[in-house]
């Protein structure tokens, strides 16, 4: 449906800062379009006024005069010829968006349990039998139970956890079900604590 006058703002030209809305950005321009001097430093005085207006809580930071211009430059893309009163050659840094952080995608072969019980299982691999192994195992398999349950899969099975203690530690950890016992948990409060935080 193509109605005169009615578009989307998808369809529009995006915004430099979308924090000031249309109207301010269409002003700048105008003030960018303004043949005198003088005219675009009314304008420029004007809108930096409205942008104040528009976010009084700014005034608590002790530069936000500085960051209003800063703001009106990049908004102009630095073609306002005007004297602002202050250096605005810093806005650069603003205008410029910062490099995407590289993800840390490490192998990890179940997601659900997730990279530190992967290396929990290469810890296990390697640390002599005894007191302290015992005690890691023990805080695996109840993290990977909490785990199993947290992620919705359909089995957090004792069976399960102990399989793939043995499988992802290659074999060197085996707990026997009759004498192992897992922490409690409420699996009913577990579940409505992670409906909670989805919502």
């Amino acid at each position: 449906m193509d109605i005169k006058g009615l578009d989307y703002n998808t369809q529009r030209e995006q915004l430099v800062l979308p924090a000031y809305g249309r109207e301010i950005q269409k002003m700048v321009e105008h003030a960018v379009g303004l043949p005198t001097k003088e005219e675009r430093q009314q304008c420029a005085q004007t809108i930096v006024g409205i942008m104040e207006r528009m976010y009084p809580q700014v005034r608590e930071n002790a530069e936000y005069k500085q960051k209003l211009w800063d703001h009106l430059a990049i908004m102009s893309n630095f073609q306002l010829d005007i004297d602002y009163p202050f250096d605005v050659s810093d806005a650069l840094k603003i205008a410029k968006r910062p490099q995407p952080l590289a993800y840390p995608m490490a192998d990890i072969p179940v997601r659900h349990y997730g990279k530190m019980v992967c290396q929990l299982f290469e810890k296990l691999k390697n640390m002599p039998a005894g007191e302290e192994r015992d005690e890691l195992t023990r805080m695996t398999a109840n993290q990977m139970k909490r785990d199993l349950l947290q992620w919705g899969h359909c089995s957090n099975e004792d069976e399960k956890i102990a399989d793939d203690l043995a499988r992802f530690t290659d074999g060197v950890i085996q707990i026997d079900l009759h004498t192992f016992k897992f922490e409690k948990i409420n699996e009913r409060e577990f579940l409505s604590q992670r409906t909670k935080k989805k919502k």
